[in-house]
């Protein structure tokens, strides 16, 4: 599924979600969605968390 694709769909299910259940409940589909992104990209291991951590502490390595 291309980029465009997966994005369209984001921003129906959060435009379904806002006219049907409010602003709130948008945010809570989008954070949910965010989380769900985080831990997908964890498992397939192109996120490490660890260097994630480092860069909001401020560390600044390259490796």
């Amino acid at each position: 599924m291309s980029a465009t694709a997966i994005g369209a769909v984001v921003g129906a299910v959060l435009a379904l979600t806002a006219v049907a259940f409010g602003f709130w409940a948008m945010l809570l589909v989008a954070l949910c969605m965010a989380v769900g992104a985080v831990i997908g990209l964890s498992v397939e291991g192109r996120l490490d968390f660890r260097g994630v951590i480092d860069a909001l502490r401020g560390k600044r390595t390259s490796s």
